[in-house]
């Protein structure tokens, strides 16, 4: 399943291979390309104090949004199977849609149409749109394929378990007469007719348990492939957003993000933490993925410090690498918020049961869009 769901983010690397190597396609644009800054801002000793400051406090928020879910069971909101972690899910969700459309897919529109980069063939075909739309059929491709898979994979085990237990139950039920060997056949047509019905009900109720069990099982599955495609959405662009920290040395710019990426990485976890728990992972799992998903924008905060002597945010291998992936990343996330959190969610049979629960999802969606969207101002 790993390699499934790694698609979408090998399909980014070869495609970026592929531009990397068009004629003139890192070539520098005639343009001038210089990267305009208040000079006020930039000071290199307090953007590194910042820096740290950034890679603390986006660890800590990012800890606490996606471990929340796992440790408050007791609390209504964060039970799976209450009206509350629904809305709660709703917010999260708005919050991940609007990251894909209003700060990843933006930020990857910029980049692939700067001045920078020739005009053929950045400037003359919409690369943006293209990859993104790519890469959330990719991630269809991918989700149907993986639970495909897990469910005909699921359905077999658990035939081959209901054959087994329905055999014991027949060999448990013979009479002694009959494991012995007996001619005990005149049964009188009341009394057949009375076994006949007892056995079919028994058979009956027995294969409505197993179909409920095979469906509550598949559903698990279902689950689990889609925590583990949201992570991977998740940490490839929180990795690019950290690069773009740790490689600026413009204090009013870091100031902004850093108050932006702890709101977002706050109610992005707690999204993907909601998702983690419907999976019912075991404990070391979730701590896995809760682990990877809290250290990638300080890890990326990181290397982008690492690589600032290196690394130019105009130069054209670096606008087309973090432009590429931006794209990928956006529709990735976009596919996920729209297809497998809302329209999961709401499509279910407990929304469809209440209007009332739907227009307060509603109003929850709009809330962590919009909240979110505010945040696109400053990061």
């Amino acid at each position: 399943m790993k390699n499934i769901t790694k698609a979408p983010l090998i399909f980014s690397v070869f495609f970026l291979l592929f531009i990397s190597h068009l004629p003139g396609a890192l070539s520098q644009s005639n343009k001038d390309c210089k990267t305009i800054s208040d000079h006020k801002c930039i000071d290199k000793n307090k953007a590194l104090d910042l820096k740290l400051i950034a890679i603390f406090t986006i660890l800590i928020t990012s800890l606490i949004g996606v471990c929340l879910p796992f440790f408050a069971r007791s609390i209504p909101a964060f039970q799976p199977e209450k009206s509350h972690f629904l809305i709660v899910k709703s917010f999260a969700s708005g919050i991940i849609l609007s990251t894909g459309f209003m700060h990843v897919l933006p930020d990857s529109f910029a980049m692939l149409s700067s001045p920078c980069l020739n005009d053929n063939p950045w400037h003359k075909f919409p690369f943006t749109g293209f990859v993104a739309m790519l890469s959330a059929v990719f991630t269809l491709m991918v989700d149907s394929i993986t639970t495909s898979v897990f469910t005909k994979s699921g359905r077999r085990d658990m035939q081959a378990a209901a054959v087994r237990t329905d055999t014991a139950d027949v060999a448990s039920a013979e009479t002694p007469d009959q494991e012995m060997g007996g001619v005990q056949v005149h049964v009188s047509h009341h009394g057949h007719s009375h076994s006949h019905s007892h056995g079919h009900g028994l058979q009956h109720n027995f294969h409505g348990d197993n179909d409920k069990e095979i469906s509550s099982t598949l559903q698990l599955l279902r689950y689990r492939v889609i925590a583990i495609v949201l992570e991977l959405g998740i940490v490839v662009h929180s990795i690019v957003i950290g690069l773009s920290v740790g490689a600026t040395n413009n204090t009013c710019t870091i100031k902004g993000l850093i108050a932006a990426l702890c709101f977002h990485q706050m109610f992005e976890g707690m999204g993907l933490g909601g998702c983690i728990l419907q999976a019912e992972y075991g404990w070391v799992k979730k701590a896995v993925m809760a682990f990877f998903f809290a250290v990638t924008t300080p890890f990326g905060i990181a290397l982008g410090m690492a690589l600032s002597k290196t690394y130019k945010e105009n130069s054209p291998d670096s606008l087309i690498t973090v432009g590429l992936l931006n794209a990928s990343s956006a529709g990735l996330l976009i596919y996920m918020a729209l297809v497998d959190l809302l329209a999961s969610d709401f499509m279910g049979q407990k929304m469809q049961r209440s209007i009332k629960l739907q227009m307060k999802s509603y109003v929850a969606v709009l809330l962590g869009a919009g909240g979110m969207s505010v945040m696109a101002k400053w990061a």
